[in-house]
């Protein structure tokens, strides 16, 4: 019986499921203390996920980008590297994504792969900064992220200021023309007819007329396969990971070491960049406005990172799990009346307690020992 409740312990997805009770009770304990009751709470919280189709479909769209600077934070750990810097790629593939979809005006079987390449490029080239800085003059990975996300949030105000793109009287760009929008039926829905035909679909009318239901999800489920396949599968993949796993055995092994790490990194931003891309062709205003402070999609990536173990699978999973919680929290706040940052609390625990994940796998192992030495 002990044998099998350690070997159950030992498991990841254990680890993450008591990392999610304990973020409920430490939260049900805070909002107890603070005069709510948990349970009208958490009704409210899976109420404001679950309850409607447009709920639903708002938390896939809330969670698309994160899943996506998710993959990209886990993609990097797996190779060996702290990739700190989603936040910085994201930015700059929204910058790359409006500069193209505002100038340019192609037919959508154009315009959309080309915004969306110019955020995964501007995304890559970012994230190859910091691959070049470690590779050739070992500047470490953290530092050198950390503070390009900085420049990044400049430059996109900056670049909200230019002639080419500001729009007057505004803190924002032009949006992008129509033809770059990967919105579902969104000419449709402009229309009269269109809304007519819609409303007779009480489920579908109300996803497509009230949200900006897109096919964001879509490329974040195949950009998970891919790195699931690129990891798994392939030569390069091995490289990557053996380089992660041990830079001086893989360049004795001949495996160019350098080459990998900007590899890496290369990827990793081009995934964050696709991620700003998405919000920019998917959710309105589908524009750059000024940025007094991040949005945190990246830096919710790395939670969502943690949360999934750095599994790419895991990523698609927990990012659903962050982003209904932090679009149920606003229910949470509206009919309860406590206040959305209890979430956030909840969240930190959540990520916390992931962390100290290894402490289970010690304790299981104690108890294994113990019940050996009884068994004696």
């Amino acid at each position: 019986m002990i044998e099998k409740i350690t070997n159950l312990l030992k498991k990841q997805i254990v680890a993450i499921l008591l990392a999610i009770l304990c973020g409920f009770i430490v939260a049900a304990i805070i909002l107890s203390v603070a005069g709510y009751n948990p349970m009208e709470a958490f009704s409210a919280l899976f109420r404001g996920i679950y309850s409607k189709p447009k709920y639903i479909a708002n938390t896939i769209i809330k969670s698309t980008p994160i899943i996506l600077t998710g993959l990209s934070v886990a993609f990097a750990f797996k190779t060996g590297l702290f990739n700190m810097g989603a936040e910085g790629q994201y930015i700059m593939g929204t910058i790359a994504s409006v500069t193209v979809g505002v100038l340019f005006d192609f037919p959508p079987v154009i315009q959309i792969p080309l915004i969306l390449l110019a955020g995964m490029v501007a995304g890559a080239l970012y994230g190859a900064i910091v691959g070049l800085l470690k590779a050739y003059f070992g500047i470490h990975e953290v530092i050198t992220s950390i503070m390009l996300n900085w420049i990044a949030l400049y430059f996109n105000n900056f670049v909200v200021n230019l002639k080419a793109l500001h729009k007057d009287n505004t803190t924002g760009t032009y949006p992008i023309n129509d033809s770059g929008f990967i919105v579902f039926f969104d000419q449709m829905k402009r229309t009269k007819e269109g809304q007519a035909s819609l409303k007779e679909s009480p489920f579908w009318g109300e996803i497509i007329l009230r949200t900006d239901f897109n096919a964001g999800i879509i490329f974040a489920i195949i950009a998970v396969i891919l790195v699931m396949l690129l990891l798994k599968y392939t030569s390069k993949g091995y490289q990557l990971k053996a380089v992660g796993l041990n830079m001086d055995a893989a360049e004795f092994a001949g495996i160019p070491v350098k080459k990998n790490i900007l590899q890496s990194m290369l990827i990793a931003g081009a995934i964050s960049g696709l991620a700003g891309a998405l919000v920019i062709t998917g959710m309105s205003p589908h524009k750059l406005s000024i940025l007094p402070a991040f949005e945190n999609y990246g830096w919710n990536g790395v939670s969502v990172a943690l949360i999934a173990g750095n599994s790419p699978l895991g990523c698609l999973f927990a990012g659903l799990l962050f982003g209904g919680f932090l679009y149920g929290g606003q229910t949470v706040q509206s009919e309860v009346g406590a206040p959305s940052e209890i979430i956030n609390i909840m969240l930190g625990t959540i990520v916390f307690f992931v962390a100290l994940s290894k402490v289970v796998v010690i304790l299981s192992e104690k108890l294994e020992k113990r019940g050996k030495k009884h068994g004696k």
